[in-house]
């Protein structure tokens, strides 16, 4: 008996979807193109977060050096970053390298470069610490004590860097969840017009169906049962888009300032079992809006 009600309530809720076709894709496609505005801030918001996490776990600075340093203060700067605690020196790029690595970093808008009369980009030493160097060996320690050094022009600290990114993804955050609850209503008031819609269009139908009997929950479920189907199918519909997007971004090759390429990742599989269920959910209760209404009038 229970298999025989729940296969009528879904045959209703077809039949009612087929005799509403346009509406029903029209709604249908509207929440799928919420859902994917929502996925496709996660999946960009997911990947800068990855790559700031590739970036941020090791501490890293650039020391920049005066124009006309001698070999002998070079040797100290050297000597001085050589005596931190837990410091490898990657590598020393000369003015002449720092230059070549600005060009190759801008690609064909780097032709202005070649009009310059003197090469304005300083000597500095690339290094990375190994380990976090021990408590009394912050970042901002760090900085002092080599800005002290003589022939050093300014240093750069990753840490900085990253607070300041830190802080960015953090408003990213919050926009995103602020764009996601509109979106979430946008979706739960894109179900309600098309449940009414149809219940609408069907109106003679339900009365008849009142007049034999039938009970409000009987002649609501197929209504509820077509609102999370099109909330069901929207879900699934914005993930497929979103992850063509993926393999199309995945294909390309990605650099920030000519640093290695970025490894382009999808969501995770939680997000996107999130994204499903918020399109279902938000539709089922759009759908059960606009059907608490219409029993009401």
């Amino acid at each position: 008996m229970l298999l025989r009600s729940i296969s009528y309530f879904f045959h209703r809720a077809l039949k009612n979807i087929n005799s509403n076709r346009f509406v029903y894709l029209l709604g249908l496609g509207t929440t799928a193109a919420c859902l994917l505005i929502m996925g496709a801030f996660l999946l960009i918001f997911v990947n800068i977060h990855t790559w700031f996490q590739g970036w941020g776990h090791t501490l890293s600075l650039n020391v920049y050096l005066e124009d006309g340093i001698s070999h002998y203060q070079k040797d100290k700067v050297y000597a001085s970053i050589q005596a931190l605690p837990g410091a490898k020196t990657m590598r020393f790029i000369s003015k002449e390298e720092a230059l070549t690595d600005l060009k190759r970093a801008l690609g064909d808008q780097s032709k202005f470069l070649d009009h310059l009369a003197h090469n304005p980009l300083p000597a500095s030493y690339e290094v990375i610490f190994e380990g976090d160097g021990g408590p009394d060996l912050t970042p901002e320690r760090i900085t002092k004590k080599l800005e002290k050094a003589d022939g050093v022009e300014e240093v750069q600290c990753s840490a900085e860097w990253r607070n300041k990114v830190e802080g960015m993804l953090s408003v990213a955050q919050f926009i995103g969840l602020t764009i996601g609850g509109l979106l979430c209503l946008c979706i739960v008031f894109i179900a309600t017009n098309t449940i009414k819609l149809t219940l609408y269009t069907r109106r003679d139908e339900i009365e008849i169906l009142k007049l034999v009997g039938a009970t409000d929950r009987f002649v609501k479920l197929p209504f509820l049962i077509e609102g999370a189907i099109q909330g069901l199918l929207g879900g699934i519909l914005s993930v497929g888009l979103l992850f063509g997007g993926y393999l199309f971004l995945s294909s390309k090759k990605i650099e920030i300032l000519g640093l290695a390429p970025l490894e382009f990742v999808f969501i995770p599989a939680a997000y996107v079992v999130a994204l499903v269920l918020i399109g279902l959910g938000m539709s089922a209760i759009g759908s059960l809006v606009a059907v608490g209404r219409f029993f009401d009038i």
